[in-house]
């Protein structure tokens, strides 16, 4: 076999433990040694970063050893997909950074998973049982105690063949009859009693219509499907591992039947990815989505891969997020601050410095000639002088942070105080007139606040030197800006494990995860920016436009804040 030659910067990369398994099969010659994964979503909801995850390792295995990855839709269930969540993934998956070699269904093998059933059935392998569901889950016992058999166990091989052929025709009643693997009711794995293999589904399939009406289970399909697709390695997370037992006893079977040894799937299992403050149950994230809890799979506060994405998340920073956290053999809880950490790294380097003015408060620069405008130039990016440089106005009066002001101020504070100094960026130093410094309104709110410009302290002029105790404060001017919604996006939830917490989830949401503010100020350079273009407002954090976002009516979504 020719050795896989890494790739220069993988190598610095220590392997992963499900890596270093590849690693020896390859390098033992196993299935010639050719590699191929899989990534295998079922298409009932949208991806999520737990999904992102499992992403990485099957496309990022294959790529690092030059093998390929192929995408398959899990569709075995018509009655929770559509192509709704078909195309979502398609679109999340490029969007990530990864090219799938084959693009497969678990309905291209539907013949061959019926022709594979019948042929159990044959064999005395496979029957067909009429109890409920509650009868078939009592009679299998416990992990303790070994089961009993069906009542339908022994029939005829031949009233099984014509049941099953019944099962597949329109007027079966869903929920009266199911197709069972006869394997080991006292098995110590549950899964090896006597499985459920096929069952009776009426809503028409998103590919197949309505040609089919018994539809095969997962745990019958995932093997199978594999081993038609020639997998070497299935990875995949580890509530699997109970689940791997039946995994290879099927392919042992559909082996025998087609009298084909050649190879057979390897299954590897990797710890699943758990975050602070947030559910990865697609039942619970469908829920929030139909009652209207968020605004959609696409809301940002959801962990699925396009609410990032409209947060304004990168690809990279999620990749680096789960290239940081690693795959191991046990499950953990990850903090949301290191994603966090992880997206504020890369937007670092990715995003253009602008000025934004969220809580606005006039300052009026009385020395500065009325009517007067200046243009200034900032910086895109101080992380890379390539991205260039646009030019802000400045004028007499301008827009500045509510906050960035104190009439009364502690000795600590750095900002505008009365008789203090503090620099406008990009602009000039200026100070707070001691004797009449603001306006304020009946309420005793500051309606403007009045300060005087050093002209010979403009950035870029020696005078800009002149050393001073107050901080750099960002501005707009008040006449040359757009008005703008910002929305600050926090944890969706209010307690750091919410899967693990009995209460009902809808319960433990945090009611401040999403705060709107409407009367914000914005350059007039963002009017061109997009959605998907990465922004820093200075001083205040991460932010990108919305797809909501119009030239008429800009909106801005928080993505992270900057380090405290």
């Amino acid at each position: 076999m020719e050795e896989k030659i890494l790739n220069e910067n993988e190598e610095k990369r220590s392997l992963s433990f499900v890596e270093q398994f590849v690693k020896e099969d390859l390098e033992a010659g196993k299935n010639g040694g050719r590699l191929q994964t899989r990534f295998p979503p079922e298409p009932n909801g949208y991806i999520h970063i737990g999904h992102a995850k499992a992403i990485c390792m099957d496309f990022g295995v294959a790529e690092r050893f030059g093998g390929v990855c192929n995408l398959r839709f899990d569709d075995t269930n018509p009655s929770k997909e559509g192509t709704e969540y078909v195309d979502s993934i398609l679109h999340d998956i490029q969007w990530l950074g990864f090219k799938w070699g084959n693009l497969y269904y678990a309905s291209d093998y539907f013949e061959k998973l019926w022709d594979l059933a019948v042929w159990m059935i044959k064999q005395g392998l496979a029957y067909v049982d009429e109890q409920t569901s509650e009868q078939i889950a009592e009679q299998k016992g416990t992990p303790t105690q070994a089961g009993t058999a069906s009542p339908f166990r022994d029939r005829p091989i031949e009233e099984n063949l014509r049941l099953f052929e019944q099962m597949n025709t329109p007027e079966a009643v869903e929920g009266s009859m199911v197709l069972r693997a006869k394997l080991d009711m006292a098995n110590p794995n549950m899964h090896f009693r006597d499985p459920v293999i096929y069952r009776i589904i009426h809503t028409p399939h998103h590919r197949t219509g309505t040609k089919w009406h018994a539809y095969p289970m997962y745990d019958f399909a995932h093997g199978q499907s594999d081993y038609f697709e020639g997998v070497t390695h299935s990875i995949c997370t580890l509530e699997f591992v109970p689940h791997r037992p039946l995994y290879d006893k099927f392919v042992d079977l559909l082996q025998e039947k087609d009298q084909q040894f050649d190879y057979r799937p390897r299954q590897i299992e990797f710890n699943r990815l758990n975050l602070t403050y947030t559910v990865m149950s697609k039942r619970k994230l469908k829920a929030l989505v139909d009652e209207k809890l968020v605004s959609g799979w696409d809301d940002p506060r959801m962990p699925t891969v396009c609410g990032m994405r409209r947060r304004g998340y990168s690809a990279q920073s999620i990749r680096n997020f789960i290239d940081s956290i690693g795959y191991t053999k046990f499950d953990a809880l990850n903090d949301y601050a290191l994603l966090e950490a992880a997206v504020r790294d890369d937007l670092n380097k990715k995003a253009c410095r602008v000025s934004a003015v969220l809580n606005p408060v006039k300052l009026i620069i009385t020395n500065y000639p009325e009517g007067q405008t200046e243009e200034l130039t900032a910086v895109n990016n101080p992380e890379n002088e390539a991205d260039g440089t646009h030019t802000i106005t400045f004028s007499r009066e301008l827009w500045i942070e509510r906050d960035d002001f104190m009439e009364v101020a502690e000795k600590k504070f750095q900002r505008l105080a009365p008789g203090k100094e503090v620099r406008l960026k990009n602009a000039y130093i200026i100070k707070c007139d001691e004797e009449h410094p603001c306006d304020k309104d009946a309420e005793g709110n500051v309606t403007a606040i009045y300060a005087t410009y050093d002209p010979d302290t403009r950035s870029g002029l020696p005078g800009a030197d002149r050393k001073i105790k107050g901080k750099t404060l960002h501005w707009l001017s008040a006449s040359h800006c757009l008005p703008a919604e910002v929305r600050l996006y926090d944890k969706l939830f209010a307690v750091e494990n919410p899967a693990a917490d009995d209460r009902d989830f809808r319960d433990l949401l945090n009611p401040g995860s999403l705060t709107v503010l409407k009367n914000c100020y914005v350059e007039q350079y963002l009017a061109e920016k997009k959605a998907g273009d990465f922004l820093q407002f200075q001083r205040i954090g991460y932010f990108t436009p919305d797809i909501e976002s119009t030239p008429e009516h800009l909106v801005f979504n928080r993505t992270v804040g900057l380090r405290s």
